[in-house]
């Protein structure tokens, strides 16, 4: 089986648990999905809505300074071109990709945005749930949108190449990206809304812009964000792996066949039961087959992410 996974926050955990990538405590261990090849994994320094100036920073520079000391002495590649993945890909390897979730890491400096593609970072999301200097998260009472300074922010994320990922976005948000931006932008780890109404899924609008753009949306596997309810907002029976499937069904209903990933944020949600973590893909991949069949479930397991990040990291 082979996988390319948008977003987790195995590194974040590692860090600020004083752990290690090969915890087979977590979601993720790089043990654990050793049979998994190739296998591309973006690792995100989540920072908190707690976090901003400084403080935002440190803690990015030390997630970072942790990833160097557990990949020393592995044949884990930090896939920092295209190239890279594509090496990956053909020694059927394992590689991570460097991605920070929250632009407030920036702290108002643009300047950041070149310090962070030099240390390796490769996607950002503009927004965690909450307000930073570019705009506000879906939480936010009042979605005011991108701020000048995100604006500014996106344009230079482009221009050095840092792919804008705009799951966590306030609804305005995703729009005022969607007029700025000149590339295609992506959500990393975002279901739909009008399967599970939670106002941290995608809209039909939105899913429909991002199919347009030739883009992504990673699957997300939050129990919060797979439940099914009935009219009066009552959960009917825990969410699963088949919820996956009812998320992923609807999507290629809008005709998402090429716009599909997964995204499934291990280590940062609670998680269905029915998935113990990464070593339950192969049980999801069996499931995605059955339903979708083998070129539909290759291209959401790997191939679309595949072919948007080697087409467009720089």
């Amino acid at each position: 089986m082979q996988l390319f996974d948008m977003h987790c926050d195995t590194l974040y955990r590692a860090y600020t648990e004083n752990s290690t990538l090969f915890n087979d405590s977590f979601h993720i261990s790089f043990a654990k999905a050793d049979y998994i090849r190739p296998y591309i994994q973006c690792l995100a320094v989540w920072i908190p809505d707690e976090y901003r100036g400084e403080r935002a920073w440190e803690l990015f520079c030390g997630c970072v300074s942790k990833l160097r000391e557990q990949l020393a002495g592995t044949d884990i590649l930090w896939c920092r071109t295209a190239d890279d993945i594509r090496k990956v890909c053909e020694n059927k390897g394992q590689g991570i990709i460097l991605t920070v979730e929250g632009g407030a890491v920036l702290g108002g400096e643009l300047s950041r945005i070149r310090m962070l593609h030099d240390e390796g970072v490769r996607m950002m999301t503009l927004t965690w749930n909450g307000r930073n200097e570019l705009g506000d998260g879906i939480m936010e009472k009042d979605d005011l949108g991108l701020s000048e300074f995100g604006k500014a922010a996106v344009r230079e994320m482009e221009r050095v190449g840092i792919i804008v990922d705009i799951s966590h976005a306030g609804e305005k948000l995703f729009h005022d990206t969607a007029m700025t931006a000149e590339r295609p932008f992506l959500a990393s780890h975002s279901n739909i809304r009008a399967v599970t109404p939670h106002k941290r899924n995608l809209t039909d609008e939105q899913f429909r812009k991002l199919v347009s753009m030739g883009s992504l949306t990673g699957l997300n596997f939050c129990a919060d964000f797979l439940a099914r309810e009935n009219d009066a907002g009552e959960i009917l029976q825990p969410s699963g792996m088949y919820d996956i499937i009812k998320h992923t069904g609807y999507m290629l209903s809008l005709g998402g066949g090429k716009s599909i990933a997964m995204g499934a944020d291990f280590d940062g949600a609670d998680i269905p039961q029915d998935i113990a973590g990464i070593e339950s893909m192969d049980r999801l991949h069996e499931l995605f087959e059955e339903h979708f069949g083998s070129e539909i479930t290759e291209d959401i397991f790997f191939g679309n992410a595949y072919r948007f990040f080697t087409e467009n990291i720089r």
